[in-house]
């Protein structure tokens, strides 16, 4: 294989330097090698920029091989000038350059009049490659409808049949020029950032990955006193879902594309990992670190100087410290300038970053694509949930964090909560002290029984009434639409507490069975909402803790509704896991209790609901196990109880959903079996349940939800 380097690659590479750097940065990439050397130095203009001239007889093979003439001192190849018309179009000034094409200001004269962009390929630029190039970037644009990405307005020829293209023009800054010449603080750039990644992904649902992006490649410009981005130079886009031009255009084995600082692991990686949108991700993540500590992630000058090889295995290997810690490492005259361009001091800064956005660049600038935001919407959702004070998805999930963020949006409801909360632990623990001392007495005064036990039926009784009370207020913190997730950390430590007295109460009162059911109830509580929380390995164990201490009350039979829902909750917790055969194993015993209390009771509404829930749970089961005929079976039987159901409680809208959701879960089953047919009939009732349900409680989200997957399959 040849691994020489390529004349562009190293062409982009020295634009880095300054002039005075650019021939020991040759000197070392050329390795020697003078062909490749005088190759590269025709690329490079005089004053630092990209540019490339060519001898005026070119060769009349378009791929213009390595001996192409050399420059002739003093002599300019012919060029557009101001003034000079390009079809209905007259060149104005000339605004860019690039090594291969130049864009012009020029004015639009019919069939209206207005001022334009003019893009037009170099004389001596028209090879295969670059032409093939031009014209997908036009195609790229052409495909695009938004407000932040340039227009493409018309395309055509040149006289001496070089194209061109016109697209809208943006009298904008770049990205950081912008926000720092305006003095924007971290707010307005987040905002500014989110509607970058609201163009990004009208892009990415068109097929295009834009594949450079870099503050030179978003320009800024005012619509009356509000800025708007727009994402130009589509030059090095990709398509992913169809070709961009009909002419020959393909990356070149191991050939750099992109701009280093900007570019994802994988772009470095140059293996056989096909670049998707998840690259323009990786990019996103860089500018917002640009934009928000006044430096990428990796020194520009750093990289370069570093060698190729060493440039890619940065990219590629080395972690970039968090932004937060990027502010410390500032000198004194970058953080003056830093605090006056962001209008504060490093220290506020970097509290501002510290948490949510720390969180949010670094997922964005993961190594491993697929932890990284799978869409640029994900990304800017993330943004605004940290502008609103809600839990963003790049946080670890811990309860802390979300009960801080649930505290700072919900200080009124909390102080109210925490001071009903602390009355009713003291309550529980003043009747539990009690219990405790009753029982105590039982053993020690065997002269008084008829009044301990008196004494002793007297504080089950305070108890029972505060474990209730207690309970109750947690039913409706759960249900409250107003509080969120934040509260679970206390739910939790009032259980934990309560446990902690249950277990009092066992080692002082021996096996008395009421303690222990109560222990059994509070440890199946603390596992429930272990589950809710993302503590799924100390959920498990807490249910199989609450089993055992039902076991060894002997009320299992009494129990059996409690017991179904635990062995339902432990099904869904190993499926979390990918534990199917566990999942299976616990979904199994939760049907054969249910089955139980179905035939106690056959018309117990209740009764029916749940067996149908654990039917169709274990179902699913065995179709994410690839068993899609051995699930049928269950899956049937929970539409057809869903459907009783329905008759019995004369359609509430929660059977409704319910049944939507268990023919959902059929069809897949028979979609897996090639069944499409009847896989599509079973979705087409699962949408009108869905109707149905949302038709009787419009505003549930779990039903818009349900309808908006089952709509997702169907199609």
């Amino acid at each position: 294989m040849n691994s020489e380097p390529e004349p562009e690659r190293l062409f982009h590479e020295a634009r880095e330097h300054d002039a005075s750097e650019r021939a020991g940065f040759l000197e070392k990439s050329c390795a020697g090698d003078a062909s490749l050397r005088a190759r590269v130095e025709r690329l490079l203009a005089d004053e630092g920029m990209a540019d490339a001239y060519f001898d005026e007889t070119r060769a009349s093979d378009d791929t213009r091989p390595s001996g192409t003439a050399p420059l002739v001192p003093g002599r300019e190849l012919p060029s557009e000038r101001e003034g000079e018309r390009i079809g209905r179009y007259k060149l104005l000034q000339r605004i860019g350059e690039g090594g291969f094409g130049t864009v012009w200001m020029a004015e639009q004269t019919e069939p209206v009049t207005r001022r334009v962009a003019l893009k037009v390929i170099k004389f001596g630029m028209d090879t295969r490659d670059v032409i093939a190039r031009f014209e997908a970037e036009r195609q790229a644009l052409a495909m695009m409808d938004h407000p932040n990405i340039a227009r493409v307005f018309d395309a055509g020829a040149t006289e001496k049949g070089r194209p061109y293209f016109v697209m809208e023009l943006v009298k904008g800054l770049p990205l950081t020029e912008f926000c720092d010449s305006r003095k924007l603080d971290t707010r307005e750039r987040l905002e500014l950032f989110a509607e970058i990644c609201a163009a990004l992904s009208h892009a990415h649902q068109k097929g295009i990955i834009h594949r450079d992006l870099k503050p030179s490649n978003i320009l800024v410009t005012l619509h009356g006193d509000k800025p708007v981005p727009k994402v130009i130079d589509f030059g090095i886009a990709k398509a992913t879902q169809a070709k961009l031009t009909d002419r020959t255009l393909f990356t070149r084995f191991e050939q750099f594309v992109g701009t280093p600082v900007y570019m994802s692991p994988e772009q470095a990686a140059l293996s056989g990992l096909d670049i998707d949108t998840r690259s323009d991700i990786y990019s996103l993540g860089v500018l917002l670190y640009e934009l928000l500590t006044g430096k990428a992630p990796f020194d520009a000058r750093s990289l370069l100087g570093a060698g190729y090889d060493e440039m890619r295995r940065i990219i590629r290997e080395d972690e970039p410290p968090r932004p937060s810690n990027r502010l410390s490492t500032l000198n004194e005259s970058e953080r003056t300038g830093l605090a006056a361009t962001h209008r504060a001091d490093v220290e506020k800064l970097g509290r501002l970053l510290r948490g949510d956005l720390d969180w949010i660049i670094m997922k964005a600038l993961e190594k491993d694509r697929s932890r990284r935001y799978a869409t640029a919407d994900a990304l800017a959702l993330d943004i605004r949930r940290h502008l609103n004070d809600e839990p963003v998805e790049a946080a670890a999930p811990t309860a802390t964090y979300r009960f801080r963020k649930f505290a700072r949006r919900n200080r009124r409801h909390l102080a109210v909560a925490s001071t009903v909360l602390v009355l009713l632990v003291a309550g529980v623990a003043a009747t539990a002290w009690q219990a405790v001392r009753a029982t105590r007495a039982k053993h020690a005064l065997e002269d008084q029984v008829a009044e301990t036990t008196r004494e002793r039926e007297r504080a089950e009784k305070n108890f029972l009434l505060a474990r209730n009370a207690v309970d109750d207020y947690l039913v409706r913190v759960a249900n409250d639409p107003r509080l969120g997730a934040g509260l679970q950390p206390l739910r939790r430590k009032l259980l934990e507490d309560a446990m902690a007295y249950y277990s009092t109460f066992l080692e002082s009162g021996g096996d008395d069975p009421e303690l222990v059911e109560a222990a059994f109830h509070a440890r199946a509580r603390i596992a429930s909402i272990q589950g809710m929380i993302g503590s799924r390995e100390e959920a498990l164990a807490s249910y199989r803790e609450a089993i055992d201490w039902l076991e060894a009350s002997g009320k299992e039979a009494e129990q059996r509704e409690e017991l179904a829902t635990c062995h339902y909750n432990i099904g869904f917790l190993h499926l979390d896991l990918d534990r199917y055969a566990e999942a299976e194993e616990a979904f199994g015993k939760a049907r054969d209790l249910r089955e139980r209390l179905l035939a106690d009771e056959p018309e117990n509404a209740g009764h029916l609901a749940e067996l149908a829930d654990a039917l169709n749970a274990l179902g699913v089961t065995m179709t994410k196990s690839y068993r899609p005929q051995e699930a049928l079976a269950p899956l049937e039987e929970a539409v057809a109880l869903g459907g009783r159901l329905l008759a019995l409680r004369s359609g509430q809208a929660n059977d409704f959903a319910n049944l939507g959701s268990q023919l959902n879960n059929l069809a897949d089953a028979r979609r897996l079996l090639g069944q499409e047919a009847e896989a599509e009939a079973l979705l087409e009732q699962a949408v009108e349940r869905q109707r149905q349900a949302l038709a009787l409680d419009p505003q549930n989200p779990k039903y818009l939800e349900f309808l908006g997957n089952h709509h997702f399959n169907l199609g």
